[in-house]
């Protein structure tokens, strides 16, 4: 009998990383990534891994639809929207992320000031139509649109969440033109215009790019079903990820904050942070029993409110260049070499990264460096090690020490953004190291935040594939309310509409086994933003009690208002689960040694093969850990122990 073959993949910017999962049993692979066409990686891998058999499903994290935002590479974009409103993307709100900067900047608007045209339609906040569309003036927006040269067209009109007729009307009338349409919406049914408007234009934006790349993989796949992760941690099918990419911008961090999660139930853990440190940034996110989901984001400053997982992100990865700024200092990233040309241990770079100062460190083992599989250069390390340390006067060992405590500060303050800036202690929490990267940081920037337990799961390089094969379908949909004090089930009823969209949605894609949960974005009457509540009989005790331990305090006499509703549906289990590992049978033996930076000064430090350690084995400090997928260094204050699972528990001293 045939066994089923089902596929993750994660895009990074250095490499590519896939999990197949075949009857139960667990494949992994990694190739180099190729930013001109991803596809070709993937499709690379999948031949590799699976030596030419098909695969029946391929869950895909991607990069595109962030790349095409954050390099400005997106579409020509015409917006139509309510005349007298056409600014309102560029106006945005007045809040400055940066109080003290005297001259602060603002991403420039991703649709110029001529592609932005009004149209002769209102309609008001209570969904009555104060001024309809006629056929002349949807004639003069088909004829507008066509001249424009667009490639993509965005639709965004007053209250459309209360009344979408006249936004269906334009779509309809620009739907012969053949060229992606967003239509706000569809996308978002919830108020605050700017927020709605601005989602729907950057789902304009990277929407032509996001659809080429995915019809191409998808011809290239030949027959195996192609579901994309979103931000919220689901997958879509590839039809709702061309239209909507929108939703698929923070997707490749999403599988990663999915995967721990997956992996932490087996072992008993169900609060910890989140590191995933790559090739190209470093995501952070906080796990309290479950992932913390947010519908506000700002991707390189452009307002997108579709759910995400709350994550952190900073340009701190392997192959974050190090350089002296005009001052004397030293700064790393948060520009990064990437894939092309990558550090120069690669062979192709030329210019001083994270991953050179690793291996000048001897964090890095070249021999065992994706299990031998990939040659590293040692040498060409140590020269631009070498180059930068001239520059600061110092020898290279200081100056990989300089680095490294650089990148860590970087990430220490990543984390102490979803830990400490939202109320939350990092020491009640352990420290989930994945990555290619993060398990070769975590014991340092443990230590400067005062954690003492840190996991290093199987696999940690291959985690975020691991989270895209596991993830469940989902679908996720919200509706703009503006109850005060309503009852629980005049919300459950409000909600009844959104409940069969997503079940139907689900069920259309074959997805068995439906489940799905209510929330309400909820406020004091008055204040302009919300919390987000579970919607369940004692809703409005639970916001009373949450606002007092996010702000300090509650008022249990005031009016509460619900301004949205929403629902979360999901089908599906993980395809597999961790299995556990023999027991260790004797004393671990390493498999070599090396000269390891451990401290201010180099050591010799024994190197263990993890594959060769069962579990039980206890190990202390310092030693370096190898496999194929990433290298640890644990420090001396913490020993290692391996768990059941073949994950490594590290434990610091007392």
């Amino acid at each position: 009998m045939k066994r089923p073959i089902l596929v993750g993949i994660d895009t990074g910017g250095t490499f590519t990383d896939l999990v197949a999962i075949i009857g139960g049993e667990i494949r992994v692979h990694k190739v180099l990534s190729t930013p001109a066409d991803p596809a070709d990686a993937v499709i690379r891998g999948l031949r590799e891994m699976l030596a030419g058999t098909a695969p029946e499903s391929v869950t895909y994290s991607s990069t595109v639809a962030t790349n095409a935002l954050l390099e400005k590479k997106g579409a020509r974009v015409a917006i139509f929207t309510n005349a007298g409103f056409e600014d309102l993307i560029e106006i945005g709100r007045q809040n400055r992320d940066d109080l003290y900067a005297l001259a602060p900047s603002r991403p420039e608007p991703l649709v110029s000031r001529a592609m932005r045209f009004g149209v002769a339609e209102r309609t008001l906040f209570d969904g009555s139509i104060a001024k309809p569309l006629s056929r002349m003036e949807l004639a003069r927006i088909r004829r507008v649109a066509t001249r424009s040269g667009a490639d993509a067209f965005a639709i965004c009109l007053l209250h459309s969440y209360a009344n979408a007729k006249g936004e269906e009307s334009i779509a309809r009338a620009l739907a012969p033109l053949g060229r992606p349409l967003s239509v706000s919406h569809r996308i978002l049914a919830e108020y605050r215009e700017y927020e709605r408007f601005s989602t729907a234009v950057v789902n304009a934006y990277v929407a032509p790019r996001m659809s080429s790349h995915l019809k191409n993989l998808e011809t290239r796949l030949e027959g195996a079903r192609l579901r994309v992760m979103q931000s919220n941690g689901s997958a879509i099918g590839v039809e709702l990820a061309r239209a909507e990419p929108v939703r698929t911008i923070l997707s490749g961090p999403a599988a990663g904050v999915i995967g721990a999660a997956s992996l932490a139930r087996a072992f008993g853990t169900d609060r910890f942070i989140t590191f995933d440190m790559g090739g190209t940034s470093t995501d952070v996110s906080l796990f309290d029993r479950r992932a913390r989901i947010r519908t506000l984001s700002h991707p390189d400053g452009y307002a997108v409110r579709t759910p995400v997982i709350d994550i952190h992100t900073v340009g701190a990865g392997g192959g974050s260049i190090a350089r002296i700024d005009a001052g004397g200092s030293l700064r790393v990233g948060p520009d990064s070499a990437g894939a092309e040309p990558g550090p120069a241990c690669y062979g192709r770079g030329e210019l001083c990264t994270v991953t050179d100062a690793d291996l000048v460190a001897g964090r890095l083992v070249a021999a065992s460096f994706l299990g031998g599989q990939m040659k590293l250069y040692p040498e060409r390390a140590a020269r631009v090690v070498s180059r930068l340390a001239r520059e600061i006067k110092t020898n290279p060992i200081a100056a990989a020490r300089g680095i490294i405590r650089v990148v860590n500060a970087n990430m220490e303050r990543a984390i102490r953004v979803i830990t400490v800036e939202r109320g939350y202690d990092p020491r009640d929490f352990a420290l989930l190291a994945f990555g290619g990267a993060g398990p070769m940081h975590a014991c340092e920037l443990a230590l400067d935040l005062g954690i003492r337990r840190i996991v290093m799961p199987r696999n940690p390089g291959l985690l975020c594939a691991w989270g895209a094969s596991s993830a469940p379908l989902g679908r996720e949909y919200s509706l703009t309310v503006r109850a005060t004090n309503p009852g629980y089930r005049d919300l459950v009823t409000r909600a009844a509409g959104l409940v069969r969209r997503a079940r139907a949605e689900l069920a259309a894609e074959g997805a068995g086994a439906i489940r799905h949960e209510l929330w309400a974005d909820m406020r004091y009457r008055g204040q302009s933003y919300e919390l987000e509540i579970a919607l369940t009989p004692r809703f409005i005790a639970d916001f009373h009690s949450t606002h007092r331990r996010t702000f300090g305090h509650s008022s249990a006499d005031a009016a509460v208002e619900v301004v949205n509703v929403r629902v979360r549906a999901t089908a599906g289990e993980a395809a597999a689960t961790p299995k556990r590992i023999a027991r260790q049978a004797a004393r671990p033996a390493p498999i070599s040694s090396g000269r390891v930076l451990v401290g201010g000064r180099e050591r010799a430090v024994p190197i263990y093969e993890r594959d060769s350690l069962g579990a039980g084995a206890r190990i202390g400090g310092p030693i370096v850990v190898v496999e194929l997928s990433s290298t640890a260094y644990v420090a001396p204050e913490f020993t290692l122990r391996v768990d059941d699972f073949g994950n490594l528990q590290l434990e610091a001293a007392r």
